[in-house]
């Protein structure tokens, strides 16, 4: 989704848009020459537009958190960050062609995987404990938000959700029970989840914080987005992840 709502972007005076998909092989000879590629088997994924295309300088910071050619307000400069953290996940790679005025084409490779995928079967008493505290869940994304409001209160959970910072504050505000973990989103319209934080500390101070994203904890703390060693979730996060960090950020108040 985020690489073809660049590509709309990309093109605003209209254009082509393609998706297209395809098995492929990779050899040696084309890994020599496009790092970080392996040889082997993969599924592909190209979004390519006909639209104004990238300089080699944009091109170069093109999957860094926060870089974004968008105006200001438009653009959270996570999107193709995202791609990028969640293609990197699953052992793959992106090659971009891009050429100024002429458009570009954006080839995710992921590793393809011929045998059927057999369910594993719970194990009696496995996974992440159960608790029955107070979770605030900040989260614009609709999707995502539905998904760990479900996990948390399956895991005994209560679930107070906010669709932006602000809700989360006047939720907050309320609400007259205690509040023990922010679950929060980095990047939000309006305030972003760090300002929540802070400013949620000051109405609560006893809150313990969890953050979300899309890219590595690594790269998010490295521009200067996050302190190193606070509790962070990386999307697309799985049920087990989610509850588990919840748990953990509890037991170590």
């Amino acid at each position: 989704m985020n690489l073809a709502v660049n590509a709309r972007d990309a093109m605003p005076q209209g254009g082509k848009l393609t998706i297209e998909t395809a098995n492929a092989e990779l050899d040696e000879s084309y890994a020599r020459e496009h790092f970080p590629a392996t040889p082997g088997r993969y599924v592909l994924l190209a979004v390519s537009d006909t639209g104004v295309g990238m300089t080699p300088d944009v091109q170069a910071h093109l999957f860094e958190p926060f870089f974004t050619t968008k105006e200001r307000g438009k653009g959270t400069g996570l999107g193709l960050a995202t791609v990028y953290g969640i293609v990197k996940q699953s052992g793959g790679f992106i090659w971009v062609y891009t050429e100024p005025g002429r458009g570009s084409s954006f080839k995710v490779y992921l590793p393809r995987v011929d045998e059927s995928v057999q369910p594993r079967e719970a194990t009696a008493g496995a996974g992440a404990k159960r608790g029955t505290e107070t979770v605030l869940l900040a989260e614009d994304e609709a999707p995502v938000r539905a998904v760990a409001r479900h996990v948390l209160e399956r895991h005994g959970y209560n679930v107070l959700e906010a669709p932006s910072a602000e809700a989360a504050l006047d939720l907050a505000r309320r609400y007259s029970g205690d509040i023990h973990v922010l679950l929060t989103d980095v990047v939000m319209p309006g305030l972003s989840g760090p300002d929540l934080a802070r400013q949620l500390v000051v109405l609560r101070p006893a809150v313990r914080v969890i953050y979300m994203s899309g890219y590595t904890d690594d790269a998010i703390t490295r521009h200067g987005v996050l302190e190193p060693g606070l509790a962070y979730v990386q999307k697309p996060f799985t049920p087990e992840a989610i509850a588990r960090k919840v748990r953990e950020v509890l037991d170590a108040a």
